[in-house]
C-alpha cells in the first residue's frame, strides 16, 4: 500500500532511529473490520467517512469545510502527507486560516492567547494517534494545542487518521502511543524545534452527543504515527 506523500518526518525516514516496532503498530485491519468500526463510530454519535488514499482525504476534507470558515489545525504528520497543509498555506483554501493569524503574532503572550482562542474554531482539524475496535478515538500532545478543541471548543472536528492507526483495545491504544507515537514524534520535535517532546495531554473521544459535530476520514493507508 503506497504513502500519499513522503515528507523528511514521515514515519518511514524516523523509523530506525527512534527504534519502534513498525509491523506491530501498523497492521491494516480487515475490510470486515473497517466497516465495522464505521458502524461503531457511527452509534457513537460521529460521522465515519472512508477515503482510498490521501488525495481522496484532503477531496473529502475540501468538501466538508465552506467558504469563508474559520479553520484551525492540529499539528499532525498525516495532515502534511495528503497535502492539506500545502493547500491551507497556499491561499486556496478561501478559508480563515487561524493557524497564520496565530504564526503572524510575534508577541508571545498574544500569540498564546491568540492559540487559545483558535480552539473554538468553527472548524478544528487534526489528526489520531490511535482508533480501537471498540469505538474510541485516542491522541496525545505535549501542550494541548493539538488536542484542545475535541472535547467540546470547536463546533465541527475533522478527525483524519489511516487505517494504521486502528488497534484491539484501549490499552493497545495507550501502548501504541507511548512505544510508538511518542518516539516518533520526540525524534520530530528535536529535530525541527531542537526540544523533545512530551506526553502530557492526553485525550479520549468515546461518544459525541451533538449530531454532525465529529467527523473521522479513515484513510485507507498507513500514515502519521
Amino acid at each position: 500500500m503506497r504513502m500519499s506523500k513522503v515528507t523528511q518526518y514521515s514515519a518511514i525516514n524516523l523509523i530506525e532511529e527512534a527504534h519502534v516496532d513498525a509491523v506491530r503498530w501498523n497492521e491494516l485491519p480487515s475490510n470486515e473490520k473497517l466497516a465495522n468500526i464505521v458502524l461503531t463510530l457511527q452509534r457513537h454519535g460521529m460521522r465515519a467517512i472512508q477515503a482510498a488514499d490521501g488525495r481522496e482525504a484532503l477531496d473529502i476534507l475540501r468538501t466538508l469545510i465552506p467558504s469563508g470558515a474559520e479553520v484551525m489545525d492540529g499539528a499532525s504528520v498525516t495532515l502534511f502527507e495528503i497535502g492539506y497543509r500545502e493547500f491551507v498555506d497556499s491561499g486556496q483554501s478561501a478559508w480563515q486560516n487561524l493557524r497564520a493569524a496565530v504564526h503572524a503574532e510575534n508577541d508571545p503572550a498574544k500569540r498564546h492567547e491568540l492559540r487559545r482562542k483558535s480552539m473554538t474554531a468553527q472548524y478544528f482539524v487534526s489528526g489520531v494517534n490511535a482508533i480501537t475496535e471498540s469505538g474510541e478515538l485516542v491522541a496525545c500532545d505535549t501542550a494541548g494545542s493539538r488536542v484542545g478543541a475535541w472535547h467540546f471548543a470547536a463546533d465541527h472536528l475533522i478527525l483524519v487518521c489511516g487505517i494504521n492507526k486502528i488497534v484491539r483495545t484501549l490499552d493497545d491504544a495507550f501502548r501504541r502511543v507511548r512505544e510508538y507515537s511518542y518516539p516518533l514524534e520526540n525524534l520530530r520535535a528535536n529535530r525541527k524545534y531542537g526540544v523533545p517532546s512530551q506526553l502530557g495531554k492526553w485525550v479520549i473521544l468515546a461518544y459525541e452527543e451533538v449530531q454532525s459535530r465529529v467527523t473521522v476520514i479513515l484513510i485507507r493507508e498507513r500514515l502519521g504515527y
